[in-house]
């Protein structure tokens, strides 16, 4: 096969088309294999062509500059009624430590409530040394002082959480700062330094709180931004991260959490895996749902050290990342702080349910009158707007975030200039949809 990265990524793409996953799995990084146990990815590739029909054509693979000794790859593949594009990372000596089947690639277009005319943008570097990573600010034409936002994605993500075609968090940023709030996001670490997630002894603090924090005060040196009312919103496994954050920086002014997590993440995979297996059920699907319970019973083995391999858990993350996570309560952290927060969460939500996640929020902020809790009974996890159950196939096709999500959180933000005892009556509301 060769170890030019292009000359792999072809030669995968065409052992995909033989059937021949085994021999594509042999090629996986240990990370990789543990991220994406056997038979996961026949069932994603026979779950594509079986929606997308016969391949009629493979494309030329496109690379890009090497980072940290790995050379991203896409491959285009055209079937009969449609198309998907193989994404993979490959070494120098051949071997994947990624490997993602996405829609073919798109440009996105902004929704209709952005107005860039009332704001502009500009690169900014987040962070400083060998660990830095880039970011974008978007702030609103005018003297201000506005308010600001810190944006936190879950997981390896890009500042945009690009998702197939679509792009959530610059929905956010552009919708936002044409409400006059200013916005920093940035790519994280762990999506520009892949490897600094897989060292012994990383943690979500490593993941989150550094980049965070310095984002936080770059925003707040800017001009025409109100240092005191710069807020941090998490998506995800950002929002889960966002008190934790707060904690360590007391200068954050409030929370905006978007489909926070709370349920023990191992839980929370399973779960996610058992709902994916009722709408495609089979053999592949037990058997890759089975094989995520396996790790997710290892990550909560009271046995489980700093000198377990990361490759015999979940995502190939290392052990110090689930240790860590075992001591950290986002509900009972976000109690602890004494700033005011906006919980949303969509109704049609899969990977973090109202079920679940937000009735954890509700029952631990239950107290405090300064936290509003807003479903939007429409919404999926990137809190688009859709009917009928949640699929990942929902995200595929170009949407954009709900505008009434945009309004919720511009409006929440502007009653912050108010004396907090004019707030009182912004209670939780279990359970209340969004109006």
């Amino acid at each position: 096969m060769g170890t030019d990265p292009a000359v792999v990524a072809t030669a995968v793409v065409e052992l995909a088309r033989e059937g021949r996953f085994a021999d594509i799995e042999e090629l996986f990084a240990p990370r990789l294999r543990a991220a994406a146990p056997p038979p996961t990815l026949r069932m994603g590739w026979e779950g594509q062509i079986s929606r997308l029909g016969s391949i009629t054509a493979v494309g030329e693979p496109v690379r890009e500059p090497a980072e940290a000794g790995q050379v991203r790859v896409t491959v285009p593949v055209t079937c009969d009624r449609g198309g998907l594009t193989v994404v993979l990372s490959v070494d120098d000596t051949g071997i994947l430590h990624d490997l993602v089947l996405a829609p073919p690639a798109a440009t996105w277009a902004p929704p209709r409530y952005a107005a860039p005319r009332k704001f502009r943008e500009h690169e900014i570097t987040v962070g400083s040394g060998p660990l830095a990573v880039p970011g974008t600010l978007t702030l609103p034409r005018g003297r201000g002082p506005h308010p600001g936002l810190v944006l936190l994605t879950p997981g390896p993500a890009d500042r945009d959480l690009t998702t197939g075609p679509n792009k959530p968090l610059k929905d956010l940023a552009w919708g936002l700062a044409g409400r006059g709030v200013a916005v920093a996001r940035f790519d994280k670490l762990n999506h520009v330094h892949r490897q600094a997630g897989a060292e012994p002894g990383f943690t979500m603090a490593e993941e989150y709180v550094p980049h965070a924090v310095a984002a936080v005060r770059l925003l707040q040196r800017q001009p025409g931004v109100d240092p005191a009312r710069v807020f941090l919103l998490g998506h995800s496994g950002g929002g889960k991260a966002a008190p934790r954050v707060a904690a360590a920086e007391a200068s954050v002014a409030g929370l905006v959490i978007l489909a926070g997590d709370t349920v023990p993440l191992p839980q929370a995979i399973v779960r996610v895996g058992d709902y994916l297996a009722e709408l495609d059920p089979g053999p592949a699907t037990a058997a890759a749902v089975e094989s995520l319970r396996r790790q997710a019973a290892l990550v909560e083995d009271p046995a489980l050290s700093p000198k377990t391999p990361a490759a015999d858990l979940l995502f190939g993350w290392p052990a110090s990342y689930w240790l860590d996570l075992r001591g950290y309560d986002p509900v009972a952290t976000a109690a602890g702080l004494d700033k005011p927060m906006l919980i949303l969460q969509g109704g049609r939500d899969y990977q973090v349910t109202v079920a679940g996640d937000l009735a954890r929020w509700q029952a631990g902020l239950a107290h405090r009158p300064d936290v509003t809790i807003r479903i939007h009974a429409a919404d999926d996890h990137l809190f688009f707007a859709g009917t009928g159950p949640s699929t990942p196939a929902d995200y595929a096709s170009p949407r954009h975030v709900d505008p009434a999500v945009i309004d919720g959180i511009a409006d929440w933000l502007a009653l912050r200039r108010r004396p907090i005892a004019r707030l009182r009556h912004f209670a939780v509301r279990p359970g209340k949809p969004a109006v």
